[in-house]
């Protein structure tokens, strides 16, 4: 069995992400949102969706990207 690196459950089911050359182990797709999503410069808020990155800044969302300053940002939603 292996630790979940943020809860430290040591649980028969956990699971690898492999990112960026480094392994994580979470027991459940909560730690692993909670390790591995960017946050949002604007609202803080964990981006779990697509997102949207202007000048190498994270946003949850176009709205967020537009109230930072950052144009020619559309949400196709």
């Amino acid at each position: 069995m292996a630790r979940c690196e943020v809860c430290g459950n040591d649980y028969r089911m956990t699971f690898e992400v492999h990112a960026q050359g480094n392994v994580h182990v979470f027991d459940c797709f909560q730690c692993a949102i909670h390790r591995m999503a960017p946050i949002c410069e604007h609202c803080r808020t964990q981006i779990i969706g697509q997102g949207v990155e202007a000048d190498g800044h994270f946003y949850c969302c176009a709205h967020c990207a537009r109230a930072e300053g950052k144009v020619g940002i559309v949400d196709h939603v």
